[in-house]
Parts: C-alpha cells; structure tokens; sequence
C-alpha cells in the first residue's frame, strides 16, 4: 500500500495598521498592559457599531494581488458564530461567500526540488481577531482583549502540499511577502503570522496516480508557531497517520489536534466544526464593499516581489543562489546592497585602467567582495552591536568606497573588519577611518623585508626550522609580519619576500 500526505494551510497574518479593524483603539496589543486598549467596540458592547479600517482593507488587497488572485468586485464581511471566553460578542467578524480574493497562487523554490512548486491560494479574507486567553497557575483563565479586534489576513490553501519542506518553504515565501509589501512584521514568536495545518493521507497507486478522487476525512493541527514546528508537526502526524493505515483504522471524522512543541507530539482536541456549526450570515452594521477600482488602483503600487529579485540578483549581479536568498530575506538588507552595486558600477565604468573585455570579470569580483563582506564581516558586527542595518551609520556609498579599496588593494581584509568597525561605531568615511587606524597597506618591499630581518634576529630557531624543510612555517612568518604591520602588510609579497630571505 502506497500513501500519499494531501496538505492545506491556513494561515493568518497580522496587519501592523495603527489602528484596530472595526474601532480607533491602537493596534498595539504586544507593547501594552492587559485591557489597556480597549473601547466599547472592542469589547461587543451592545449598540455599538463597527467601521471598517480602510488601511486594513487596503492591505488585504495589496496583498491579494501580490498572491496573484482575483479580487471579488463585490465583496462583504459576515459573521462566524461561537462561544468562548475570547470572544465577547460570541461572534467573529469575518467573511464568507464573498472574501477579498478568490484564486490565487504561489511559486515556490523548495531546497532539493528542481521544479518551483506551485500552490494553489483558495482565498484570502479579512476578520477580527479574538482576544487573548491566559492560563494562570491558579487554575482559572485570565482574558487580555487587547489583542481583540486586531485585523488579520487568512490565506486559505488548496490541499496541494505533498511534503513538510513545501510547507515550511511556502511559510517563509509568505512572511517575505508581507514584510517587502510593508503590511505585517511576520513575527511568529509575538503571533503576527499563525498557521493551521489540515492534513490526511490518501492510497495511490503505482503510476502515483490516487486510488479514489475523494479526499479522507482531515485533522487539523493548531498552535503551530515556527517554521521549524510547521515541518515537525507535519512529519509527526504522516507517521501517526500512516501507523492508523497500516493497522486498518482509517480516520472517519475530522479532528483538530494541538501541537505539543515540548513533547514534539500533535495531542487530540476535539471534533472539528464545520461551516453550518459557525452559523454564518452577513453583517448588517457593515455595507458592502466594492474593491474593482481600489483594486484597479492597487495593481500599479506592487513593489518587485521576493521570487522575482532573488532571479535578478543572481542574473543581473550575478549573486550566488544561497547569497541572493540570504540577501532578499530582508528588504532592507538587499535594498542596501542594490544601492552599494549601483554606486559600484558607476565607479567601475569612471576606470580608464579596465579594459571592457575584463569588465565582467571584475563586476564579479566586486559582487564577491559585497556578498561576503555584507552577508559576513558587517552583519556579524551589526550583531555585536545589537544594531539595525537600518539605522547603522554606514551608508551604500560609504560602504562601496570600502569595497573599492579593498578592490584595488589599498587595505587588506585583517585591517578592512577594523575599518569598517570605526565606519559602524562613528559614521567615518572608509579613507579617514583607514588614516586614522593607520591601516593603510603595507605593500613596499624594503619597508617588509626590514621587519622580516628583525622577526628573524629574534627567531633563530624557527629559521633553522624552516630552512630544515618545515615550509609550512612560511604562515608563522607571514604571521609575524603581519603582527608587526597590524594587519596591513600585502601577504603575497610578505610570502615572496619570506621565501627570498631564506631560501637554501
């Protein structure tokens, strides 16, 4: 018997709107006291009514488009009935029949696949979120309803993921896109992006085709809160699935399990509702909505999307695969060395020395420089630090300056970190930060060979040594020289000079 996992997400995404989605509360419920933002909206005081947040419809669209779907013409918002504590009103302002985008997708480059991956979007509408249940250690729930009323985005998938890394990878695709669209932060850990997985498994057979075109009945797992608990929670349940299988207890009815990240288990919940349980019916205090012209006005402001950036980086910079992805997971790391490269090819055609047919080949090298002291050398001080790209002091220009210097030999990399330290720390330009650690190469050969004859005066054995045979102690010399120069001599020409000196 060959199985076959069908998966579908759900995912919300949280709107950073200043404002909540039907009220003027703050949308700030990560930086408040409990119960502190919050109105007679909020908190489903009778005889209040609801305004929709033009930003937040805005953003859906935006959004929508971004996922390639269609956006409905004619669009309203609905009410989902149930009864908790989180929920004042005992009903949800969502949407139904009518959500904002209908038919979407997403192309995915998932690691170890040749092909993109595509998923297929069922929809994307806009609701409420619910307030905020906490478990105290006296055994009774608190509720915080300030995170109630906060817009959210569900994207709701097609069953079309075969595998944990697709899902994982669209998870991540997804987050990309709503912080370079600038609509959500994507922080799991504080609940800004929240993903429920629907999973079953279906026979097929041996030309992979399925058995039978019905789907089986789904569990849905909840509280899924990373990437990495994403992947887990669905490897975990294809084997407890698959063991159900194997042991002839098919699931009949779908369930909703919790994920358990401590005990890396899915743990049952209940039975799972569907539409007919939530009694939905439309909102009567909110008119309907009509998108075709924001939507027609919306298309011309979609910035470049992650997928289509990361190919231009590679062909057009000429960026390896892993360095273009490491550099759009950030937009504001990869609009800083857009502009760093762009201030660099100016200055490459501003050189008479370059003949055209080598242009190419210094572009790359210049490109190799930006990668590897950007994604390495300046992120690992920006961390030490505890700075943001976006407020360090270095701006692209100066940066490219020091990539230039570095490019035309004028600083080596030992006293390049701490140059481009001093830049970080007090905002220098990489030529006065260079004068004044006094890290200018040492590239003349009388200057090095005076120091070598010192190193050797006072490492008689190491000279015996290395005339011996030990040729590796060629780097202890470098070594010293290097030391003597505080970083700044020319290791080739230390290297020739060394080799000279002591020579048989």
């Amino acid at each position: 018997m060959r199985l076959e996992p069908v998966i579908g997400l759900e995912t919300h995404i949280q709107l950073k709107t200043k404002s909540k989605l039907f009220c003027r509360c703050k949308n700030d419920a990560d930086d408040s006291s409990p119960n502190s933002v919050i109105c007679p909206v909020c908190v489903g005081h009778p005889g209040v009514l609801p305004i929709p947040n033009e930003q937040a419809v805005r953003w859906a669209i935006l959004l929508g488009l971004a996922l390639r779907g269609t956006i409905t013409p004619h669009s309203k918002f609905d009410r989902k009935h149930y009864f908790y504590p989180d929920l004042p009103k005992a009903y949800q302002i969502s949407q139904f029949d009518l959500p904002i985008m209908q038919d979407g997708h997403l192309d995915l480059d998932v690691p170890g696949v040749k092909d993109p991956v595509r998923i297929r979007i069922e929809r994307l509408h806009l609701e409420e979120d619910a307030a905020k249940n906490i478990h105290g250690g006296d055994g009774k729930t608190y509720v915080d309803y300030n995170r109630g009323g906060t817009p959210l985005c569900e994207i709701v998938t097609k069953p079309d993921f075969r595998t944990a890394a697709e899902a994982k990878a669209y998870m991540q695709e997804l987050r990309l896109i709503a912080r370079t669209l600038g609509v959500s932060d994507g922080d799991m850990e504080k609940g800004h992006l929240r993903c429920d997985v629907n999973i079953s498994l279906r026979e097929i057979a041996e030309d992979g085709k399925p058995v039978s075109p019905h789907l089986n009945p789904k569990t849905e797992i909840k509280n899924v809160n990373s990437f990495k608990a994403v992947e887990r929670a669905i490897e975990y349940e294809i084997k407890r699935q698959t063991r159900l299988w194997e042991q002839g207890q098919i699931p009949q009815i779908t369930t909703t399990r919790g994920w358990n990240d401590a005990k890396q288990v899915t743990e049952d919940q209940r039975e799972k509702e569907d539409s007919a349980d939530y009694r939905y019916f439309p909102e009567p205090d909110i008119p309907p909505m009509e998108l075709a012209d924001l939507s027609d006005e919306l298309k011309n402001t979609l910035p470049e999307l992650p997928r289509a950036k990361r190919a231009r980086f590679i062909d057009e910079y000429g960026f390896k695969p892993s360095d273009a992805k490491q550099l759009i997971e950030d937009p504001a790391l990869s609009d800083f060395a857009e502009q760093s490269l762009s201030e660099l090819q100016a200055w490459l055609q501003a050189r008479p020395d370059i003949d055209p047919d080598e242009s190419e080949m210094a572009r790359n090298k210049l490109t190799k420089l930006v990668s590897g002291w950007l994604l390495s050398k300046l992120t690992g001080l920006l961390v030490e630090r505890k700075i943001d790209i976006r407020i360090m002091k270095i701006s692209p220009e100066n940066f490219a300056e020091f990539i230039t210097l570095l490019a035309d030999g004028k600083l080596t990399g030992q006293s390049g970190l701490k140059v481009l330290g001093k830049m970080l720390d007090d905002g220098s330009d990489p030529s006065h930060a260079m004068d004044d650690l006094g890290a200018s190469r040492v590239d003349d050969a009388d200057a090095l060979l005076t120091i070598l004859e010192s190193i050797i005066k006072a490492n008689p054995s190491e000279v015996e040594r290395f005339k011996g045979g030990e040729k590796k102690l060629i780097q202890w010399f470098i070594g010293q020289i290097m030391k003597e120069t505080r970083g700044n001599a020319d290791p080739a020409i230390a290297s020739r000079i060394i080799h000279q000196r002591l020579k048989d």
